[in-house]
């Protein structure tokens, strides 16, 4: 755990992510990123510098294979409150719209939902568990698929919501939360979306993973070129 607390607390420290007196809604989907995230904060509540409050908050899609169970047994092992928000995602994306390609309406819905949860529990932040390979993927999407140079930031305010949205493990790599789950023996939930291993941003991964191989230093660069031209608030 060390180690992704150092990645952890450097994030923080370097875009000031988190203050005293925040109230965090910690977005709790059951995959390795959020518990790792989840557990990571918790701990970083014993001797952060900064006091603050953690909430889990988890919207339920809608999808068989969610298990609330599960969730709430992560939850309580580690001493942190569960809110789970039960949504009409799958009714609305996948049998009534039909969506081909559904990845944008589900992520905006959860948004709203996430938004409003954390409005109604007086949090002031909300933290998403996205890390450095979500970072250079979504920049490779917008890149190639729509032309835009640009990826999401770690740090995010929304005027209309007043919220802050937080991204704790957005400068630590996908390969070093997979091998700090392995080591510990930690759950996940096995499935989060039936688009796992079949959308765009799964073909991206893969491109990632294949220019690795031909080209050790591509992840360093890319992300050179994101923090150089600070694209939404990245910064060296």
């Amino acid at each position: 755990m060390q180690k992704i607390l150092g990645y952890m607390r450097k994030t923080i420290r370097s875009y000031n992510m988190i203050e005293d007196g925040d109230k965090i809604a910690v977005c709790l989907s059951g995959g390795k990123d959020s518990i790792t995230m989840l557990m990571g904060l918790k701990m970083l509540q014993t001797y952060f510098d900064k006091d603050f409050e953690i909430v889990a908050v988890s919207v339920n899609p809608g999808f068989e294979f969610f298990n609330v169970d599960f969730l709430q047994k992560t939850c309580d092992e580690i001493g942190v409150p569960l809110i789970v928000e039960d949504s009409h995602i799958k009714e609305i994306v996948f049998d009534i719209r039909q969506e081909k390609r559904p990845c944008s309406l589900c992520a905006n819905i959860r948004r709203g939902i996430l938004n409003s949860v954390a409005i109604r529990e007086g949090c002031n932040k909300i933290a998403l568990g996205h890390n450095e390979d979500d970072v250079l993927e979504t920049f490779l999407m917008n890149l190639f698929l729509t032309g835009a140079f640009s990826t999401f930031g770690p740090s995010t305010y929304m005027d209309r919501s007043k919220i802050t949205v937080i991204r704790p493990l957005i400068m630590t790599p996908e390969k070093e939360i997979k091998k700090f789950v392995k080591r510990n023996n930690i759950d996940v939930m096995k499935k989060a979306c039936p688009m796992d291993g079949v959308s765009k941003r799964e073909y991206m991964k893969d491109l990632l993973y294949k220019l690795n191989l031909d080209i050790p230093m591509v992840r360093a660069n890319l992300m050179g070129v994101i923090k150089r031209n600070n694209l939404k608030g990245w910064h060296e």
